[in-house]
């Protein structure tokens, strides 16, 4: 299995908060630790890509995240179609 990179991770944490999800929930949908998303839901709300509200402490995905979602899946089709292209070549 493929390692991923810290900008896989921030992408799997906003697509599980899409519509709101606790930290727990978020640590077993993206498959990471506790420790690990604490420091990424701290930068992924100083960046605004992501926020939270309740007591429950629920974290969403901001309009800004889910444009940088968009963004990121139109990279990775590109970047698998080209690496699909340069597999056939080579």
């Amino acid at each position: 299995m493929k390692r991923r990179n810290n900008v896989d991770i921030m992408a799997d944490i906003l697509r599980v908060a899409r519509g709101g999800a606790k930290k727990t929930w978020i640590v077993y949908r993206a498959n990471l630790n506790f420790k690990i998303v604490k420091e990424y839901l701290s930068e992924l709300m100083e960046k605004g890509l992501l926020m939270a509200h309740g007591g429950a402490r629920i974290y969403q995905t901001t309009e800004r995240g889910l444009e940088f979602l968009e963004q990121y899946e139109s990279f990775r089709k590109f970047h698998m179609a080209a690496a699909g292209r340069v597999s056939v070549v080579a």
